[in-house]
């Protein structure tokens, strides 16, 4: 049965004081919508006997930089609706800009430091709405865990963070990456790709599982890794490369050596599309 749509805050939080009445724990998605089978996979892992199942889908106009186009983003709710119904998502929170953001609100979240690098000094301002947005459907939903995926590693970080330094009563599961039988990681933005770009962006993962190759026949040294990541990088035809960096897995700090737990992560363009991933030393 697909599940129905809900579009006000008085209607999720209904449903989700009924779920409870009923003994069942409340799990949650948040998303911008464009789902595939990378959302379908973390509804699934949600999608325990006893729990209610939240996705919500909002093109959160708060994280969009002054040169990303809010507009252009994918909206495709129907085609939403139906990953939702079959991976067994119980409701779908879908609510207007206006009801997100009342007029003249002026509050907001801010995770210092994990936002410093990375994708945060490329996009002024994404965290601040992430976080925000988050918190706020955390408020609204009141889930008992809520899932991410692995591939936006930083995101998934900061709201861990926000989670424990807020005292959010939520868990936040973090579940791996899902990807293409040829590495590519699932993501909204592969749409935009074209045949070209397409065959070649496998290779950006496969550039970090050589990165990972290296750090575990002995090298230590993440200049020197950084340094065979980039060029692997730069071999990709057509990729013009945002960041390569191996940060500390916990405070997204540079490090000298790979001495703790510690993640490669990447931002590639492929024409105009940025793509991300990571990999977990």
């Amino acid at each position: 049965m697909a599940a129905p749509i809900l579009h006000t805050i008085a209607e999720i939080s209904a449903e989700t004081a009924r779920a409870r009445e009923l003994g069942m724990n409340v799990a949650f998605i948040p998303t911008m919508g464009a789902l595939h089978e990378g959302h379908a996979a973390l509804i699934r892992a949600a999608g325990r006997p006893s729990s209610f199942v939240v996705v919500s889908i909002f093109v959160n106009p708060m994280q969009f930089g002054p040169t990303e186009d809010f507009t252009r983003y994918p909206r495709t709710l129907e085609a939403d609706r139906a990953v939702c119904a079959a991976a067994g998502a119980n409701a779908i929170f879908a609510p207007a800009v206006e009801e997100m953001y009342p007029e003249n609100a002026v509050a907001f979240v801010d995770v210092a430091k994990l936002g410093d690098t990375l994708c945060g000094p490329r996009r002024p301002g994404h965290f601040r709405g992430v976080c925000t947005v988050v918190l706020k459907l955390f408020n609204i939903v009141q889930p008992d865990v809520a899932y991410f995926g692995a591939k936006d590693y930083q995101q998934a970080r900061i709201i861990q963070q926000m989670v424990r330094d807020l005292n959010v009563p939520v868990r936040v599961q973090v579940e791996p990456t899902v990807r293409e039988a040829d590495g590519l990681a699932l993501s909204s933005r592969n749409r935009y790709l074209s045949a070209d770009e397409r065959a070649a962006a496998p290779a950006i993962y496969r550039a970090l599982q050589a990165t990972k190759s290296r750090a575990s026949a002995g090298e230590k040294d993440v200049s020197a890794l950084e340094t065979a990541l980039h060029a692997d990088l730069s071999a990709i035809p057509g990729a013009r490369i945002d960041y390569a960096s191996i940060v500390d897995a916990e405070t997204l700090q540079p490090l000298p050596r790979l001495d703790r737990p510690a993640v490669a992560a990447v931002a590639v363009f492929l024409g105009t599309t940025r793509l991300i991933d990571n990999v977990i030393f």
